[in-house]
Parts: C-alpha cells; sequence; structure tokens
C-alpha cells in the first residue's frame, strides 16, 4: 500500500469524525434556534466571540466522549504494534503512512506514528479524554470548596473571615507551577497525604449540597429529608470510592496518579475562588434584596446560597471557563515533565513531551497534541470573553 496525500487524509479525517460533527451541528442549530429560552447560553449565541469559543469547547468534549467510547479512534493509543519490523517502520511515520501490522484494523496513520510507533491521531482523541475528565471536574470541585468557605466570609466577616483569608494567602503564597510540582512529586505521591487531602476536599461537594437543598426545602421536611438522604447515600458512595478508594460496591476505582492531580488543582485553585466569592459577597450583602430577605426571616444560609450567589453567578461562570483553561494548561505542563500522570498515558502534554525530543525529524508528534492543547485553551478563553459580555448585558 502506498501512502495517501493531504487530500485523502483530511477526507478520512473527517470521516472518523463524523459522529463528532454531526452532534456539535444538532446541538448548535437546537441551541439557536430556541436562544431566547436558554438564559445566558442563549445569550451567547449573539456573541461571534462567545459562539466560537462554545464550538472549539465542544468539539473537544466531543471528541473526548466518543473516543472513550472508542467509537472514532483508528488504533489502540496505547499499545506498539506487534511486529517488531512494522513497529519500527511506524516510529515516526509521516501522516498517510499504511498500517499493515493487522489486516482487520484501520489501514493508515492518518497524522502518523510517534517515536513508538503509536497512532498519533488516536493518542490525540484519548488525551482529549483526559483533559475533559479531569479539568472540568476538579475546577468543579474547587468552585464549591471556594463556595462553601467564600459566602460565610464575606457575609459574616470577623474574625471567621480573618482567619480563611489569611489560610488562603498562605496557600496563594506559594508560587502556583512549584506548588503542583511539589504535590505531584513521587515522596508525595507515594504518601498517605494525598489521600488524606482528598479526604479533606472531595468533603466540600458533600457539604455544599447538604447546605443547599437543607436552606431551600427546610420548610418542606418531608421533602427536605429525602433529598438529603439521598444526598448523603449518592455523595458517600462516590466519596469513598474517590477518595480512599473503598467503593463497598467496587465499581468506582479513581487511581492514584489521577487522583494527585485532581486534588492538586482543587487545592491550588480553591484559594481564589474563595477569594472572588468573598470579595462579591461584601459587596452584594449590602443589597435591598438580601435586606428585604433578612426582615422576611430566612436564615443566613439561604440568603448566602439563594440571593446572593445566584446575583454574582455571572463572574463566577466567566472565571469558571478561564480557570478550566487554567487547569488545561497546567495538566499540559505536569504531563510535559512527566509528572502526575503516566508518561506512558496519552495525555497531551506527556505525547508533546516525548515528540519534542525529535523535532528536527519528524515534527508531527508534537504538533499535533500542542494544536490540540492550543485550540481547547482558545476556546475556553473566547467562551469566557463572550460569556463576559453577555453577563454585562443583563
Amino acid at each position: 500500500m502506498e501512502p495517501i496525500g493531504w487530500i485523502e487524509i483530511i477526507t478520512r479525517l473527517l470521516a472518523q469524525l463524523t459522529p463528532v460533527l454531526i452532534t456539535l451541528a444538532a446541538l448548535l442549530a437546537i441551541s439557536f434556534l430556541f436562544k431566547r429560552k436558554l438564559g445566558l447560553y442563549g445569550k451567547l449565541y449573539d456573541s461571534w466571540i462567545g459562539i466560537i469559543g462554545f464550538t472549539l469547547v465542544m468539539f473537544w468534549v466531543f471528541t473526548g466522549l466518543f473516543g472513550a467510547f472508542d467509537l472514532i479512534m483508528t488504533h489502540d493509543p496505547l499499545s506498539i504494534p506487534g511486529d517488531q519490523i512494522e513497529a519500527r517502520r511506524l516510529q515516526n511515520a509521516l501522516p498517510g503512512t499504511p498500517f499493515t501490522a493487522n489486516s482487520g484494523e484501520y489501514p493508515y496513520y492518518l497524522l502518523g506514528g510517534d517515536h513508538q510507533g503509536r497512532d498519533v491521531f488516536s493518542r490525540m482523541v484519548d488525551g482529549a479524554w483526559t483533559v475533559i475528565l479531569i479539568a472540568p471536574c476538579a475546577t468543579l470541585f474547587a468552585f464549591m470548596a471556594g463556595i462553601i468557605l467564600g459566602l460565610p466570609a464575606g457575609y459574616y466577616g470577623g474574625r471567621l473571615d480573618t482567619v480563611l483569608t489569611f489560610l488562603a494567602n498562605l496557600v496563594l503564597s506559594f508560587p502556583v507551577i512549584l506548588l503542583f510540582y511539589l504535590l505531584v512529586t513521587p515522596e508525595i505521591t507515594d504518601s498517605a497525604l494525598p489521600r488524606v487531602m482528598a479526604g479533606i476536599l472531595f468533603l466540600f461537594p458533600i457539604i455544599f449540597l447538604i447546605i443547599l437543598l437543607n436552606s431551600r426545602f427546610y420548610t418542606q421536611p418531608t421533602k427536605r429529608n429525602i433529598l438529603l438522604a439521598v444526598t448523603v447515600l449518592f455523595g458517600g458512595w462516590i466519596y469513598l470510592g474517590t477518595a480512599w478508594n473503598a467503593d463497598p460496591l467496587g465499581v468506582i476505582v479513581f487511581p492514584a496518579n489521577i487522583l494527585i492531580v485532581f486534588v492538586a488543582v482543587v487545592f491550588v485553585n480553591s484559594p481564589t475562588v474563595f477569594r472572588i466569592v468573598r470579595g462579591l459577597t461584601f459587596d452584594i450583602k449590602t443589597r435591598d434584596y438580601v435586606a428585604a430577605a433578612q426582615t422576611r426571616g430566612e436564615g443566613n444560609w439561604y440568603i448566602m446560597l439563594w440571593e446572593i450567589l445566584p446575583n454574582v453567578r455571572g463572574p463566577l461562570i466567566v472565571d469558571f471557563c478561564l480557570r478550566i483553561g487554567y487547569t488545561t494548561i497546567l495538566l499540559g505542563t505536569l504531563g510535559f515533565f512527566g509528572l502526575g500522570l503516566s508518561p506512558e498515558s496519552s495525555n497531551w502534554g506527556a505525547t508533546i513531551s516525548a515528540g519534542s525530543d525529535l523535532l528536527r525529524r519528524a515534527a508531527h508528534p508534537a504538533v499535533v497534541p500542542a494544536l490540540a492543547l492550543l485550540t481547547l485553551v482558545l476556546g475556553l478563553n473566547m467562551l469566557a470573553d463572550g460569556l463576559r459580555e453577555e453577563s454585562l448585558k443583563d
């Protein structure tokens, strides 16, 4: 078989990504038709910057999801061809190189091979799932921790605010990259510290949901008790599996290398979110609708979570998008230096690092994941700009 040219490569890439493109087009079309009923998300379609950013982000989200179910990958992203002669032939192979080791597999390496003869396209797709799995979830956990501490600090003030602000400033006084480096070094990952930190930090989402539901349905005890019971049981099950690797059903397994990266992201981002929420709460708590809620006799947590928090959602949503971008860059940086995630995994940082040693001989193993990382972060930044632009019009 002869190598294929760029026109056929692009055609085959589009064919492989057809499920992603169809799903993305359907999402954009349906959202555009009903944009006036979709709140801030619908208003995003009035901003060309925001919609381009949203399109880029969702492209990688769907790519990661379809890749996780092995619907668009052409080869196993982690395995090296069993035939040694074939593996050597495919090392740093150019895009469009034919793959002949097994006749039942996809016949080409569409974006070439890496330094070990693995498919660059499949590793790019698999790396997208790693980013989509860790960055948004870890950022969400950080926001829950920052919100649950920042609201009372800003609302009550006094000694509580002083102590929490001091602790936040203590964490923020360390350079982020250095702090990440310390948290993911082998000496730390091999100790019990990651599990202990996870045991503390992963409690915040459960606490957040419990306080949220209790304050909202306090006057409806039957409904409140049912919701709290479901939250405690379901949340406790996930908590045991993720934080302590002690799922009684054996369903949830959180690998140690992913756990420490997850914990590091939550630990580093929580103080910044805390300071943002605290500052916004200081401003909002003096508004008339907060005074009206106090006059009605509403509880403090109800006021914080259901009066103050919804009115600061705009800045928080924008910061959430930006923070996912920062987290994506940090994951790439850690992977580049071989920290946290396994160096043999498909994460984009490790793939860029492996390909960067051979840039003069073959640039594509490093350029492909670098472009993927660039477009995802660019999309998140453009999405944040679009959301900021539209939220200011409210």
